[in-house]
């Protein structure tokens, strides 16, 4: 009798992986269609009997025995399973093993569970940052209100002919290396195993259909975009009724036309008159939480003292007045930049205050002053450094 074991080069107690890993490698290199080797054909049978028979646990019990798995009694050689035309050999075991694939056995069930779903939200700044309970209309395949799933109008479903059950049929073609045998799912019931007889009108035996249904999605305080929402159970509900796939919403926030956010913190831009930024003032500055009915009067507004000298591009930092931290507690902070602004029109007599301001601190004719911050180096090193990256 044939060793199988030396024909794929494994040990007696090579295990499932290793017998499919050495048959992968020499079914490839012995294939017809790319072997050279004169006998390269035979050697394909003997690798392929080789794997039948040890990738199956019947039959490689039966081996290790003493006996012929392959129901030839005293006949050796390769007559039966591989050899000649008069064997059959399983060309979907050969995919398998090569591809990595999986043939199904025996028919599938028709509840299946569903996929999950995405869809996307859209968010204010205000309702990112401080978290939001949002209505969102979804359209997904539902359990069909008529047949409740079964996917039959009355009747229940009955064995399919084609496969006797199965759901699977077989097909078996001659070839020059024998007999090659593969299996599909069954056209006719589609791998169920049984047909329905009658049909539900509404859902044509799917037992589900597609309908728009709202559910409320609770955001989270301190959430971005790209940020995703996982509902378990909210997705398509499946084949037959089956279970629902999980919902993933994924979220988007709008541009605000005065607060710019980076990371946790929120940056505003005030201008100011030349004249308070040289004396100092305090204003209130409206903050995020104004967008907000449910936030207090006093959160709604922060007081900003802005100091004599101010220039422009002062950023002052206001403590915890930013995004709430989505993974931890506190909150960023607000950046207020402020812009000084020159006036652009003047009249006379604001003009003669202004010059005679500009008498008094001797700035009639002043003098330009380049400030370098590029120190030792000079003012064209620094810009040379300082555009080169």
């Amino acid at each position: 009798m044939t060793d199988y074991y030396e024909v794929l080069g494994v040990p007696r107690d090579a295990t499932a992986d290793q017998i499919k890993k050495a048959y992968r490698k020499l079914a490839m290199r012995y294939h017809p269609d790319v072997a050279s080797e004169p006998d390269s054909a035979e050697r394909f049978k003997q690798i392929g009997e080789a794997y039948e028979v040890l990738s199956d646990g019947g039959k490689r019990d039966l081996y290790d025995r003493g006996g012929d798995p392959m129901g030839r009694g005293g006949m050796g050689g390769f007559g039966g399973g591989m050899g000649g035309f008069g064997g059959t050999f399983d060309f979907t075991n050969l995919v398998d093993a090569m591809f990595g694939g999986g043939t199904s056995r025996g028919p599938r069930s028709r509840v299946q569970r569903g996929q999950d779903a995405l869809v996307r939200l859209r968010l204010t700044l205000a309702e990112a940052a401080f978290g939001v309970t949002k209505p969102l209309s979804v359209d997904t395949a539902v359990v069909c209100h008529v047949c409740h799933g079964s996917g039959s109008a009355g009747g229940d479903p009955v064995t399919c002919r084609t496969c006797q059950g199965h759901g699977e049929i077989t097909q078996i073609q001659r070839s020059f290396i024998g007999d090659i045998r593969t299996t599909q799912p069954c056209p006719t019931c589609r791998g169920y195993g049984t047909t329905i007889p009658n049909p539900c009108g509404e859902c044509s035996g799917e037992g589900r259909v597609r309908a728009s249904r709202t559910i409320n999605v609770k955001i989270p305080a301190g959430v971005s975009t790209g940020n995703r929402i996982h509902l378990e159970a909210q997705g398509e509900v499946g084949p037959g009724g089956g279970p629902a796939g999980d919902l993933y919403v994924e979220l988007g926030v709008q541009e605000h036309d005065t607060f710019t956010r980076k990371g946790d913190d929120l940056e505003v831009v005030v201008r100011l008159p030349m004249t308070a930024a040289a004396l100092g003032t305090s204003m209130t500055l409206p903050t995020l939480e104004a967008e907000r009915d449910d936030k207090p009067l006093e959160e709604q507004s922060v007081l900003i003292e802005v100091p004599a000298g101010t220039q422009s591009g002062t950023r002052i930092i206001v403590k915890d007045r930013g995004v709430p931290r989505l993974r931890g507690s506190g909150r960023g902070d607000l950046g207020v930049t402020v812009l000084v602004q020159t006036p652009t029109r003047l009249n006379e007599e604001q003009s003669a205050l202004l010059r005679q301001l500009a008498e008094l601190r001797g700035e009639t004719s002043p003098e330009a002053h380049v400030h370098s911050r590029a120190g030792s180096k000079g003012l064209i090193n620094w810009l040379k450094e300082t555009f080169s990256g």
